[in-house]
């Protein structure tokens, strides 16, 4: 009984849920109007900190960080948000380009009255942020490129993107949504049940398939290749940058994400073990810890 007991609190630990990295954080989920957009977020740490907004990649939403808020929200103002066309976001009904989102996240900012903000975002994210880096540098304190998106276009990761996204969208099953939040993992043999149950319900919204073919856009090549972000782009970054790659990322390898750092004058480049592309989430500790060193200058 004794064996048994243990085995029951060792799948209690294991048992990976949302609001259990929420519990003890003073945290707030809302939404606001940036520009005609309502955009929902979720907030933690004091107003009057310096403010940080994670931005989370396609077809995402802003639980991709509960695991970061409470760590960040000792030092800033932090926001994780649904970007424009995901989550319970407005969905403007038409294909999502770059410069959709870098458009929303400067409504953003507006809307919750700061000049300048640090950056930080993964895949789509990412790509968002950067260009966002290189078209307002006077909003932009730090930034961070998380497994991002926009350096190169992969046709098999594309076609694998657009598989995965569209089946859980039109066929919002257990499976099809757990398809493709493993897809992001490295590790294969955990189940997700409560990221894929937040993802399930968002996906079953009324009019997302619509919403997903959108977000899908930039797997296209031909509007992919006028979204892209090169040398001349990278090299114009002023922001004090860190990427972060990983060891088993399933869009692109190591060498494409120190590829991008060699591009951006004075990027730090730091690679996580044992993580696919949601680093943040499936090692908070190492994140949260590279992440806030960063930010705060400590590296």
């Amino acid at each position: 009984m004794a064996s048994a007991a243990a085995d029951g609190r060792s799948e209690a630990i294991e048992f990976e849920s949302v609001w259990s990295d929420l519990q003890g954080v003073s945290f707030a989920q809302g939404y606001l109007d940036a520009a005609g957009t309502r955009t929902r977020y979720l907030h933690a740490g004091d107003t009057d900190k310096p403010v940080l907004v994670f931005l989370h990649g396609s077809g995402g939403h802003a639980e991709a960080y509960v695991r970061n808020l409470q760590a960040h929200a000792e030092h800033f103002s932090v926001w994780s948000i649904d970007m424009l066309g995901h989550g319970y976001t407005d969905k403007p009904g038409h294909p999502l380009e770059v410069g959709h989102y870098v458009d929303h996240l400067m409504a953003f900012l507006d809307a919750v009255g700061t000049d300048r903000a640090h950056i930080s975002g993964e895949s789509l994210g990412g790509w968002v942020a950067a260009r966002f880096a290189v078209d307002h540098p006077d909003r932009l304190d730090r930034l961070v490129l998380n497994t991002a998106g926009g350096s190169q276009a992969d046709p098999e990761v594309m076609k694998r993107i657009i598989t995965l996204s569209m089946a859980a969208a039109e066929n919002p099953t257990w499976e099809t949504v757990q398809a493709r939040i493993k897809w992001l993992m490295a590790d294969k043999t955990k189940d997700y049940d409560d990221i894929v149950a937040s993802r399930q319900r968002v996906y079953r919204q009324p009019g997302f398939v619509a919403a997903m073919r959108d977000i899908m856009a930039l797997q296209d090549p031909e509007i992919r290749a006028r979204n892209l972000l090169g040398p001349d782009e990278y090299g114009s970054i002023t922001a004090p940058t860190l990427v972060v790659w990983t060891s088993d990322d399933p869009t692109a390898d190591v060498t494409e994400g120190r590829r991008i750092a060699s591009m951006i004058p004075g990027a730090r480049f730091e690679v996580m073990p044992g993580c696919g592309h949601w680093p943040q989430y499936e090692d908070p500790k190492t994140f949260n810890r590279l992440h806030l060193d960063f930010l705060l200058g400590r590296l």
